[in-house]
């Protein structure tokens, strides 16, 4: 009798194991993620970057999936994300839970150059611009708004007064951080926007106790310098890098001429740069002469001038996934080669960049670097040269790039994949 009962009890138990198992089994193969592929099957991959964003703010995590297929999204499925996939025009892929654990187990392979990015938290951006309207555009807030990604206006007096540690994240607009009003003097002095852009400057650094626009920059450009070294994230294109670099030097000496201040330049200006306060760059010249347009020696568009546009690329570094996860990310792309494309800064020489600094993507045959990236700090920074990824000469008073009409736009990425960034979970540095 007892070893009956026994005998009925352990058939009870396998039983409700199985069925357990089964159950499991069942609702595991119900399971499904959105795959939101950014390979050339992608129908619109900047607004890919806005869904990711969008999810994180929704609460739900995203796996980055670094070389796997342009670097791939994957979240777990709700009809609100497939339903906002379909609004926004954006591609993606049913998979069942099986087929993303594979995936992920192929991703880790040791022996495969992909890793997979856990993104966490939504970032919080700020954008350095005037609130005036300049006859330019800029080419990060021109993307952020097409992929529906949000973002705070700031500008001098924000920043002066202490907001930056509010963000994660900051993009400084097309900037002069020098004091000489990007070297417009030359073509512009009797332009409208020019006289109205050095009257508002010059009100605004009298309201926050300056006595010279260099002098408020100079404490712009080293408040965000502290930000980065405090962790912030510091990405800029065009003139914001250089004129950036070239304010932290000359944090001891005036190199603005009367035009621009009202007294001349220091005539020993450039023995008295400090390349020690520089984020990026070293051992440059300035460029003294009001009527010229250009800062320094940084700037390589020279040398770009003289390309055929049909011959003008760069092309972007393939890292480890697994060991340079950072400079993985920031190049994720469904394309190695990219179209170069013209600014007041254009590219970086190569002489003039630190040894630690990181080069992501150059024209090695004209030896210039168009990204690049380092750390300080506890922080990053991105410097991206050129003004628009898909106008390759946008000059003062062109009308904004049409973003529908670059959808899949690589340059674009490149930009977009900086403001994800601060969104992943850190991960301890191998060693």
């Amino acid at each position: 009798m007892r070893k009956n009962l026994t005998r009925i009890l352990h058939s009870s138990k396998r039983l409700f194991l199985f069925l357990v198992f089964s159950l499991s089994f069942t609702i595991s193969s119900w399971a499904t993620w959105i795959m939101i592929p950014m390979d050339e099957l992608q129908s619109n991959h900047l607004k890919s970057y806005g869904i990711a964003y969008w999810v994180l703010q929704n609460d739900v995590e995203v796996y980055w999936l670094l070389n796997y297929r342009g670097g791939s999204f994957m979240i777990k499925n709700y009809d609100t994300i497939e339903e906002e996939c379909i609004i926004r025009g954006v591609s993606y892929e049913i998979i069942a839970d099986a087929r993303a654990n594979l995936i992920l187990s192929e991703i880790a392979d040791p022996e495969v150059n992909q890793e997979s990015v856990k993104l966490e938290k939504v970032p919080k951006i700020a954008v350095y611009s005037p609130k005036n309207k300049l006859p330019w555009d800029d080419a990060v807030t021109l993307v952020m708004t097409y992929a529906e990604i949000p973002y705070d206006i700031i500008y001098d007096e924000d920043v002066i007064s202490g907001k930056l540690p509010l963000y994660d994240w900051l993009h400084l607009h097309h900037e002069d951080f020098t004091g000489q009003y990007g070297k417009f003097y030359g073509r512009y002095r009797n332009a409208p926007w020019y006289q109205d852009q050095v009257r508002e400057l010059e009100g605004l650094a009298t309201s926050l106790g300056f006595n010279k626009v260099s002098e408020l920059k100079l404490q712009v450009v080293s408040t965000i310098r502290e930000f980065v070294a405090g962790g912030g994230f510091l990405f800029t294109m065009c003139s914001g890098t250089d004129s950036y670099d070239i304010a932290l030097s000359a944090h001891s000496t005036d190199i603005c001429e009367s035009m621009f201040d009202g007294d001349p330049a220091d005539p020993m200006a450039q023995s008295k740069l400090d390349f020690t306060r520089t984020f990026a760059f070293k051992d440059f010249h300035l460029e003294k002469n009001p009527m010229v347009y250009e800062f320094s020696d940084i700037d390589a568009t020279s040398i770009h001038a003289k390309i055929p546009q049909t011959q003008d690329f760069f092309t972007l570094f393939e890292f480890s996934a697994k060991w340079d996860v950072i400079p993985t990310m920031l190049t994720q792309n469904h394309q190695l080669v990219l179209k170069s494309f013209m600014g007041q800064t254009t590219s970086f020489k190569k002489q003039f960049i630190k040894s630690d600094v990181l080069i992501l993507g150059e024209s090695k045959a004209y030896g210039t670097a168009r990204y690049i990236h380092g750390n300080f700090g506890q922080g990053h920074w991105t410097f991206y040269g050129g003004h628009d990824p898909e106008d390759y000469q946008h000059l003062v008073g062109d009308p904004p790039t049409d973003l529908n009409l670059f959808p899949n736009s690589p340059g674009y990425r490149l930009i977009l994949n900086n403001v994800l960034f601060p969104a992943a979970k850190k991960k301890k540095q191998k060693t």
